[in-house]
C-alpha cells in the first residue's frame, strides 16, 4: 500500500483550492496530526536496497552517498508497486557516475497484435531485453554522429542524395535541399503521418511500410513536401529510415552491423538486433531494438560524459552530445523552440518540449530552480533521462502503450524533489 504521509500531502492541494480557508486550515491540522500517528508504524511496503556490483562495468553506490532523499524515492517505489503508475517494469537512476537505484515490475511484454499492445506476463529483471521503441531514434542519430567523427559522412549540412544513389529521381520539387540535420532534427518538410492513427492500424505511415511498400526508400521520398526543409517539425519514422539508409551507402555495412561494431561493443554491450521492414533489405532504424535496463543506462551515460563510454573509450565526440542536449533552431525553426512548445499541438500531456538530434528536450522546474534535461522516448515509457548538471540519468522501462507517459509524473513528483535533497 502507498505510505499514507505521500497519499496524504499530494491530495492536500486539491483540496486547497476548492474549500474555505478556514475549513482547509482544520484539514491541515487533522493531516498534520494523522501524519505524526503514522510515523513510526510503516513508510509503505517497500525498503530500499543498493544496487549490486554485476562485473559489468557500472559502480554502485547508495542514495544517501550522493545527496538523494531516499524516503522520497521509496515513496515512488511503493507507488510503482500499488499500480499508480500503470505498468512501470524497470526503474533505475545513475547519479555522480554511480547506480543508485534499481528496481524491476512484473508486467507485459510488448506485442504487436495483443490487447493494448500486451503479450506475456513477465517478472522483469536486470538480465531481460526489453523493447525500447523509438528510443532507438537517439540510437541512429548516434550512428550518425560515429560516421562524421569516422569520415563516412562529411557533413551534417549535406544533402541526403548525396547518399542515397539509388533514389536521385526524387532530388526535385524542393526535395533537393533536405540535409542529414533536416531528418536528424525532424525537420525533413516530407509528409508523414505517425500520430494520427494507432501503431495497430495501416493507415499509419510506419505500419504501412509492412503492408504496402516494396522499395521503403521511394515510399518515404515520393510523399510531397508539406513545408520547407528546416522550417516545420514533423515526428517521423521515415526520416529515421532514410538516416539508417545513409549509414549503409556511406559506410558499407548496414547499420545493425555498423552499430554493433562501433556503438554497443564499445560501450560494452551485446550489440542489440534491428527490426527489418519484410524482405526489402531496409532496415527500420525508427527503433524497436531490445535492450536490457542497464544497456539504456549505460548508452545515456555516454551522454552525460560527453561521448566517453562507463570504460573511458570515447564513443561519439562531445560535439554531437551537445548538440543532442539542447533544441535545434534551423532558418525558420522557432515554432517549437525558444519558447518551448506543446508537441504535438495542444496536446498538454506531452508537457513544453522542443527537439534535438533526435533526443527531446525539457526544462523542469521545481521550487523556482530549472533542471534542464534531454531524454530518449519510446511508445509505452520507455525513456533515458539526462540530467546534465545534476550528473544524473534515469532510465524507465514501462508498458503502458495504452495509457499516458506516467514516468513523468515520477520525475517530477519524486525524482526531480529528490535531487534537491
Amino acid at each position: 500500500m502507498v505510505s499514507f504521509q505521500s497519499r496524504t500531502i499530494r491530495s492536500l492541494g486539491w483540496f486547497r483550492h476548492r474549500v474555505a480557508p478556514w475549513r482547509f486550515a482544520h484539514l491541515l491540522l487533522l493531516c498534520g496530526f494523522l501524519i505524526i500517528l503514522s510515523c513510526g508504524t510503516t513508510n509503505g511496503q517497500y525498503e530500499y536496497r543498493q544496487p549490486i556490483k554485476t562485473g559489468d562495468g557500472l559502480t554502485v553506490a547508495g542514495l544517501d552517498q550522493v545527496d538523494m532523499d531516499v524516503e522520497l524515492i521509496s515513496s515512488a517505489i511503493d507507488e510503482i508497486l500499488d499500480g499508480e503508475f500503470a505498468e512501470i517494469h524497470s526503474f533505475l537512476i545513475l547519479k555522480n557516475g554511480r547506480l543508485v537505484l534499481e528496481e524491476y515490475f512484473a508486467g507485459h511484454d510488448y506485442q504487436w497484435n495483443g490487447p493494448n499492445f500486451h503479450g506475456a506476463m513477465r517478472n522483469w529483471d536486470r538480465d531481460m531485453r526489453h523493447n525500447v521503441h523509438s528510443v532507438g531514434k537517439s540510437i541512429t542519430s548516434a550512428c550518425i554522429g560515429i560516421a562524421l567523427d569516422k569520415g563516412f559522412i562529411g557533413s551534417v549540412k549535406q544533402s541526403i542524395f548525396d547518399y542515397l544513389p539509388e533514389h536521385t529521381r526524387f532530388q526535385r520539387d524542393g526535395k533537393e535541399q533536405i540535409t542529414i540535420e533536416h531528418l536528424l532534427t525532424m525537420t525533413s518538410g516530407l509528409q508523414w503521418d505517425e500520430w494520427g492513427s494507432s501503431y495497430s492500424s495501416q493507415t499509419n505511415d510506419v505500419i504501412a511500410l509492412w503492408m504496402n511498400c516494396g522499395d521503403p526508400i521511394a515510399c518515404i521520398l515520393e510523399k510531397p513536401l508539406v513545408g520547407q526543409p528546416g522550417a516545420k517539425f514533423i515526428y517521423s519514422g521515415g526520416n529515421m529510415i532514410l538516416l539508417g539508409e545513409i549509414v549503409k551507402n556511406a559506410t558499407g555495412l548496414d547499420i545493425e552491423s555498423f552499430a554493433a561494431e562501433h556503438l554497443f561493443e564499445p560501450m560494452g554491450i551485446t550489440p542489440a538486433k534491428w527490426v527489418w521492414i519484410n524482405d526489402t533489405g531496409v532496415i527500420y532504424a525508427g527503433g524497436d531494438q531490445r535492450l536490457t535496463p542497464r544497456e539504456m543506462l549505460k548508452f545515456g551515460l555516454v551522454y552525460l560524459n560527453g561521448g566517453v563510454g562507463s570504460g573511458g573509450h570515447r564513443v561519439v565526440s562531445e560535439q554531437w552530445t551537445l548538440n543532442s542536449a539542447r533544441p535545434w533552431n534551423g532558418p525558420e525553426n522557432s515554432w517549437f523552440n525558444q519558447p518551448f512548445k506543446t508537441i504535438p499541438p495542444g496536446d498538454s500531456s506531452w508537457g513544453d518540449r522542443g527537439y534535438s538530434y533526435s533526443w527531446w528536450t525539457h526544462i523542469y522546474k521545481h521550487r523556482g530552480k530549472e533542471y534542464p534535461a534531454y531524454f530518449a522516448l519510446g511508445f509505452g515509457g520507455q525513456k533515458i533521462v539526462v540530467f546534465p548538471e545534476q550528473e544524473a540519468v534515469v532510465v524507465f522501462t514501462a508498458g503502458n502503450y495504452a495509457k499516458a507517459d506516467a514516468s513523468a509524473e515520477i520525475l517530477t513528483d519524486f525524482v526531480i524533489p529528490a535531487f534537491d535533497n
